[in-house]
């Protein structure tokens, strides 16, 4: 399976982390050019950090995209993480769109705008504190779709 990461920061890297490690093909994209170079370098991820713009068309092109069968976008902007996203399905037909959504009162926007899973951490936190004070099991991640 091939998954392509948008977005470098601690999610973006243990993200793309345990997906290798699980044998998963993966290629990282990361738009500042310092931190990419930090991922690649000595006993961090290698050679599938490529330097670019997550939400830039012809960029994405170069990424091997069309034959992506997930993009997981999770830049700290949701704006991105949308574009991304919907680039992702609408131009290169990706079966699967997760994207990492910062502020909660855009899960139902991502969602009307065609993304398949639209995580907010908050509202995972929310869900498992509400479960814990209610005396229920956690229901495993709390998800939009």
């Amino acid at each position: 399976m091939y998954v392509i990461v948008i977005g470098g920061g601690k999610v973006g890297y243990y993200l793309s982390k345990h997906l290798l490690e699980r044998q998963y093909e993966v290629t990282l994209i990361e738009k500042d050019p310092r931190r990419a170079e930090a991922l690649t370098g000595a006993g961090q991820l290698g050679e599938i950090v490529m330097v670019g713009d997550g939400d830039e068309m012809a960029f994405l092109a170069t990424t091997g995209m069309e034959r992506a069968d997930v993009v997981v976008a999770v830049t700290g902007d949701d704006e991105d993480n949308l574009v991304a996203c919907q680039l992702a399905k609408r131009k290169f037909k990706v079966p699967k769109t997760v994207a990492r959504v910062n502020n909660p009162a855009n899960v139902q926007i991502f969602k009307t705008l065609g993304v398949d899973v639209s995580l907010s951490a908050t509202e995972v936190l929310l869900d498992l504190i509400e479960r814990e004070l209610a005396g229920k099991e956690p229901a495993g991640p709390a998800t939009k779709r």
